[in-house]
């Protein structure tokens, strides 16, 4: 399969970027897309160029450091998957494709495709954890959780950060990325106790970071590779207006 690529190449956050046009030929359908760029750096290498600068880790759609915005869509055309998990039998021979970094005023951009995403890590530093003491691993286990809460909790905590939800959002929303931190404490026994103070703190954080309201579009959930639900966003609303209204 040969394939046009429109790839946004750019020095740093402050430089003036542009897309680039580039071709790669006789790529397998079984290629993945970062083993694609893989392709063509490889081959700009060889002729003497830059490579293009993009960031990857697992590639096992696990860490979510693979953050590329493709044919408008964040990390491609396909559902709950990683750039990583695409594969370019998704596209048809001879297609154009776009490729972009996150577009976000809280990720600004480092080189080219990769952003820096530590916005995230501060909000998380803010209050994604439980400080206070649980007790030992067999106490905590011994704590009866129903199962429902249990389960909404993993799949709250099955969020890898990637930050598709604020590269898709039109406002630049982390609201998804902080709900899901924040019901996947809150909904256990002992994330209730630093409920209040979690909710207050990282919410603040993510405003004072410039991240974006949210405007309830769904956006975020439908290009989320994890599937994760906005309605974790109405669970924090209501954990962040009940420790408001406690004050």
């Amino acid at each position: 399969m040969n394939f046009k690529l429109k790839i946004w190449r750019q020095k740093n956050a402050k430089a003036k970027g542009a897309f680039v046009n580039y071709t790669v030929e006789n790529i397998s359908p079984d290629t993945s897309f970062l083993e694609m760029l893989d392709i063509l750096n490889n081959n700009l290498i060889l002729k003497g160029e830059e490579p293009v600068v993009f960031d990857h880790d697992c590639r096992e759609g696990i860490c979510g450091m693979c953050s590329l915005h493709i044919n408008g869509h964040a990390h491609g055309p396909d559902e709950e998957i990683t750039t990583c998990q695409l594969h370019m039998r998704k596209f048809k021979d001879g297609d154009t494709i776009t490729i972009e970094p996150w577009r976000s005023r809280a990720f600004p951009v480092i080189k080219d495709l990769a952003v820096d995403r530590s916005a995230f890590d501060k909000i998380l530093q803010a209050g994604g954890f439980i400080s206070v003491n649980t007790g030992g691993v067999p106490d905590a286990n011994a704590i009866p959780i129903p199962r429902p809460k249990a389960e909404e909790s993993m799949d709250a905590a099955a969020c890898i950060g990637c930050g598709a939800c604020v590269a898709t959002c039109k406002n630049g929303s982390a609201m998804l990325f902080v709900s899901a931190r924040v019901s996947s404490l809150a909904l256990l026994p002992q994330g209730r106790v630093e409920a209040a103070r979690r909710a207050k703190a990282m919410v603040a954080k993510m405003d004072e970071l410039g991240f974006g309201n949210c405007t309830n579009t769904g956006a975020c959930e439908a290009e989320c590779p994890k599937g994760i639900s906005i309605a974790h966003i109405a669970r924090m609303n209501r954990e962040f207006l009940s420790a408001k209204l406690k004050d």
